[in-house]
């Protein structure tokens, strides 16, 4: 029998893979990605942590455009020259259409060089570090999608000088979801400051305790190298029976990046990014 301690819930698998909720029960349903164990009486899913590398190519594949059915042929085929055959046909289509494609473009050139992809990811290590206390000041809001999180940046800057704030530290963006969300995405931008900093509406103070964490730095574009970071913090978390501490009324729980440097004077390429998720012991 399957023991359920060792398996998550669907909302920490979602959050880990960076694939919603409703698209996990969407594959589900169409034998793309199936739990490790359903609950008969309440029809809760659970998953496994080795589960979160075939999700990782899933959500590359669907990034990329490829609909349920292709993906389930196109995971059987990995390792065969029908799969790189696929990548470049979809490449060729991709290259005709308007330049609302151009992002999964270059999406699919990284994925037809899979193995420089793999080399990389092999060398991306998550380690457990106690964060001392910190004071932030934050402006929370919502936003169409995590690629927009530039429009809460937009209001938060000038209001920090308006304010006459002292920035003490680096700054990054706390995700409030409990789950990936596709749409409508609840998040923070802070910045450090000393712990007797006051702010007016829309900013907020939060003061933070000491907290355990498994971090990971990456580098690259922040939609390709978060989830390669939330990947390497997840096996990291399953090889050592640490957990999510996520409270949905505990922001200090909540998982959050801290940008190592300025997007608007740094090449995507060159992008540095340290994610961090609070835990506790399995």
């Amino acid at each position: 029998m399957t023991d359920i301690s060792k398996l998550m819930p669907i909302g920490h698998f979602s959050s880990l893979s960076r694939i919603s909720v409703r698209m996990l029960r969407h594959y589900d349903a169409n034998g793309v990605l199936a739990p490790a164990v359903v609950d008969r009486a309440t029809g809760y899913r659970w998953y496994a942590h080795d589960q979160l590398r075939e999700a990782s190519e899933i959500r590359r594949l669907r990034d990329v455009g490829f609909g349920v059915s292709a993906i389930g042929a196109l995971l059987a085929a990995r390792g065969t020259p029908a799969y790189a055959q696929a990548l470049s046909a979809q490449r060729a289509a991709l290259a005709e259409e308007s330049s609302a494609a151009l992002r999964r473009l270059v999406i699919i050139e990284r994925m037809l060089d899979q193995q420089r992809q793999e080399d990389a990811m092999s060398t991306i290590s998550a380690e457990l570090t106690t964060l001392p206390e910190q004071t932030l000041i934050t402006l929370r809001g919502r936003v169409p999608d995590y690629t927009a999180e530039g429009e809460l940046w937009a209001r938060f800057t000038p209001e920090i000088s308006a304010q006459g704030i002292r920035v003490t530290g680096a700054g990054g963006c706390i995700e409030h979801d409990g789950e990936y969300r596709e749409h409508d995405v609840d998040e923070s931008v802070f910045l450090e400051v000393a712990p007797d900093t006051e702010a007016a509406e829309p900013l907020s103070v939060l003061h933070f305790p000491a907290r355990r964490v498994v971090a990971a730095t990456v580098t690259g574009p922040y939609t390709d190298a978060i989830p390669r970071a939330h990947e390497a913090i997840a096996a990291f978390m399953a090889e050592n029976d640490w957990r999510p501490a996520r409270e949905d009324d505990d922001l200090a729980t909540h998982h959050f990046n801290i940008y190592r440097n300025d997007p608007s004077q740094t090449p995507e390429a060159e992008l540095v990014t340290s994610v961090f998720m609070p835990v506790v012991e399995a």
